[in-house]
């Protein structure tokens, strides 16, 4: 499905249950409607994949051509992760603040995708400080951690600030809102990672899946994001060939308003601006032209064309 959506990576979420939580949360009973078992504990082991069924992921990933990789959710998961010789560690929120987890992770040496939902900005300068030195590659997402999340709880001058702050690095986004309008105007803010959640029906038991993209909205969305990546285009400034033609059309002259004898030095009210033809001066040549002298005589709506201007230099646009 992600495959033929055209996402680039499938990320899953590993937890080793005993690593990421003490026994008094794993005992904490859980009476929720989302809940698997009358225990934390249970409910998370009975949605837990095993380390085999994480290998048989990844075998089908890379045969569909997709990466694969997780969020390691403890120090474990990620030495998993890590033996499973994935592409990238996902950091998830809850452990960017945990420092001896990111050192570790680190130290492993492939590259980082580290959300920053829950976070400060004073943190994430120390998240920054901690790993740079060890790994240069990584990147922060901006996130909420809301599940779903509200628009006016996005943030997404976050990514403004983040890529002011850290410019050496690369700066995402990690939505849990719905639709797909807001991850869209992520990547036109410069996100170059981006991260949704996705199911296959929303109404299924859980509380991501409200939170998450059904396959269509998954596809609309990685296409609404090529069409964006394609029109952010050049910085410069200029008239483009796809201009030509409605330049040609429509684009406006320096016309004469009144008949204009031969030796006449114009004015300005003896000049109007109009689409004419033949082309003539451009609109922004028409104060330059006061105070030169005319070397023939010009019609009342004429368009004003170089060679009825005497010892006119063209100037060169630099």
């Amino acid at each position: 499905v992600l495959q033929d959506c055209g996402a680039d990576c499938a990320k899953f979420q590993k937890s080793e249950l005993e690593y990421k939580f003490n026994k008094k949360a794993l005992e904490r009973p859980y009476t929720s409607k989302h809940s698997w078992g009358k225990t934390y504990g249970e409910h998370k082991r009975h949605l837990e994949f095993s380390h085999d069924q994480y290998r048989e992921l990844k075998k089908y990933a890379e045969e569909i051509g997709i990466f694969f990789t997780a969020s390691g959710m403890d120090e474990m998961a990620v030495e998993f992760l890590h033996e499973l010789d994935v592409p990238f560690f996902k950091v998830g929120s809850g452990d960017t603040n945990n420092f001896p987890y990111l050192e570790k992770t680190a130290k492993k040496g492939r590259p980082m995708v580290i959300s920053s939902g829950m976070q400060s900005m004073n943190t994430m300068h120390q998240v920054y400080q901690i790993v740079k030195p060890i790994n240069p590659n990584f990147c922060f997402l901006q996130c909420t951690s809301a599940y779903p999340l509200q628009p006016e709880d996005v943030n997404l001058r976050v990514i403004s600030a983040y890529q002011s702050a850290f410019p050496d690095i690369p700066i995402g986004y990690s939505g849990h809102e719905t639709g797909i309008a807001i991850s869209v105007a992520a990547v036109a803010m410069g996100a170059k990672v981006v991260e949704r959640h996705v199911t296959l029906d929303k109404t299924w038991k859980g509380s991501d899946h409200q939170a998450s993209l059904e396959p269509n909205e998954l596809a609309e969305l990685v296409k609404a994001i090529r069409t964006v990546e394609k029109a952010m285009g050049s910085p410069v400034k200029q008239l483009l060939p796809c201009e030509m033609a409605c330049n040609e059309k429509l684009g406006k002259s320096v016309v004469a308003k009144v008949t204009i004898p031969e030796g006449t030095v114009l004015t300005l009210d003896m000049l109007t601006v109009k689409v004419g033809d033949p082309k003539g001066f451009p609109p922004e040549a028409i104060f330059d032209l006061v105070g030169q002298k005319v070397k023939k005589n010009i019609e009342e709506d004429e368009t004003i064309t170089e060679q009825a201007v005497e010892n006119h230099v063209k100037k060169v646009k630099c």
